[in-house]
């Protein structure tokens, strides 16, 4: 919890451990929570553990994120650790799970529609309108008024023809 402290991943480790987190044959650690898992990671810089890193797939469903906030927030008291989101550039608290929820469906939007991420994909598009779309009507408006003034048009030249 004091900046500056070295962290110890042990005790979190073990409250992972405690709370059903477990190693895949490829050696990535998941959580498993009722909405989804998580993945665990380890954040290194320069070759020492600065934290450890739970790391959620974009998507449009935020029932995971939310656990995630919650749960983390839980489990960081319990380590006496500090839960941070680098994006919010804070840290959390489990009072923290709509602000979180929020800033991830901003990312996940982005990164379906600007960098074409293929699991965020149906978080960046919204559901079709109902209906004819406005500008399609004015523009069947415009094209019928033309079409009738031609045909009147005509109709009254034929006629001084005569």
């Amino acid at each position: 919890m004091v900046p500056g402290t070295p962290y110890d991943s042990a005790r979190v480790d073990a409250l992972l451990l405690e709370r059903g987190a477990f190693a895949r044959p490829d050696g990535q650690r998941i959580w498993r929570l009722k909405s989804g898992d998580v993945e665990v990671g380890e954040l290194r810089e320069g070759g020492q553990l600065i934290a450890t890193e739970l790391r959620v797939p974009l998507s449009d469903k935020l029932e995971l994120v939310r656990e995630v906030v919650e749960e983390g927030a839980t489990l960081a008291a319990a380590a006496e650790v500090r839960l941070i989101d680098p994006q919010l550039g804070r840290h959390l608290s489990a009072n923290d799970s709509g602000a979180v929820a929020d800033q991830f469906l901003r990312t996940a939007r982005y990164a379906g529609e600007m960098m074409g991420v293929s699991e965020a994909v149906s978080a960046s598009y919204a559901a079709p309108p109902e209906g004819i779309p406005a500008g399609f009507k004015v523009l069947a408006a415009i094209i019928g008024g033309l079409v009738l003034l031609y045909l009147l048009a005509d109709s009254l030249l034929s006629k001084l023809g005569e």
